[in-house]
């Protein structure tokens, strides 16, 4: 799936349930590079009147667990660039894990997710695949930090997620590595694995777009991929993804999650559910323990 396509389907589906006012998705749509009758044509084809959604968990729920705190790095990255990112360390690490962001950057949420892995005993990095730009607090509106990320290559990205395993090998030397990513940053995860990056032992994208061809022959890393049972867009690349697993010999597991939909780990967003979220956390602890250990 084009991750140009992905990121405007979100809009339109954050639109469809309530999330976004149409006015606000028809603005990050031109953000987006589409103009008004294309924007208009793929908020009416994915439904839904813009009303708000119902009440859920976010918010509300309790807190999902202990985190340390990050702090703000920064960290040499390809041609010459600098990368920023949120780094945790864990009092005894039993591995080391680059976290992905979702389409809005780098967020306290991704930054929490990266305290909690510490917390669990995984020194975490959180990655800001904004850094080019200046950062994710530098573009000040989460529309423009989705058409940022639309707009760059996704080589740059790699490259980026390249710099993060670095400054995790030097962080916490002699630990293995592994890699979490929700929404776009599962997709990147995704791509991170398909780029043939031999490092990774462990992986975790959650509900991510699998890039079109992908070939995991080059890696070496146990795969757990995680699915929402309602997100029947991002799961219809599941079964591709088992497939390229499978083809490449790599110890996988695909686990979808009743009941539930798209982003529903994000405690700050509004399709969170909190029993789905502790029960996939919980999972992906496992599977860190038995891969990066």
């Amino acid at each position: 799936m084009a991750f140009q396509r992905y990121l405007a389907e979100e809009v339109a589906l954050d639109h469809a349930e309530g999330v976004l006012s149409r006015r606000e998705a028809l603005r990050r749509l031109a953000l987006l590079g589409l103009g008004v009758p294309a924007a208009s044509a793929l908020l009416a084809a994915c439904g839904g009147d813009g009303d708000p959604a119902p009440a859920g968990t976010a918010g509300t729920a309790a807190p999902p667990g202990p985190a340390k705190a990050t702090e703000a790095v920064s960290f040499p990255g390809p041609q010459g660039r600098t990368v920023q990112g949120a780094f945790a360390a864990a009092d005894q690490p039993g591995g080391a894990v680059l976290v992905v962001h979702e389409n809005r950057g780098l967020t306290d949420h991704i930054r929490s997710v990266a305290g909690r892995l510490a917390a669990s005993g995984y020194s975490a990095l959180a990655v800001d695949l904004l850094s080019p730009e200046g950062g994710t607090a530098s573009l000040g509106d989460e529309a423009r930090a989705m058409a940022a990320l639309s707009a760059a290559p996704r080589e740059r990205f790699v490259a980026d997620m390249g710099a993060g395993l670095d400054e995790l090998e030097r962080r916490v030397p002699g630990a293995k590595l592994g890699a979490i990513g929700f929404c776009f940053g599962g997709g990147m995860v995704w791509t991170l694995l398909a780029s043939g990056e031999p490092r990774l032992a462990a992986a975790a994208p959650f509900y991510g777009p699998l890039p079109d061809g992908a070939d995991f022959s080059g890696s070496n890393a146990a795969v757990l991929g995680v699915y929402a049972e309602q997100d029947q867009r991002v799961n219809a690349s599941r079964d591709a993804a088992a497939a390229a697993l499978a083809a490449a010999g790599l110890t996988h597991e695909i686990v979808t999650y009743p009941g539930v939909g798209h982003a529903f780990f994000n405690d700050t967003g509004p399709r969170y559910d909190e029993a789905a979220a502790g029960q996939a956390y919980a999972k992906v602890l496992d599977w860190f323990g038995q891969h990066l250990g």
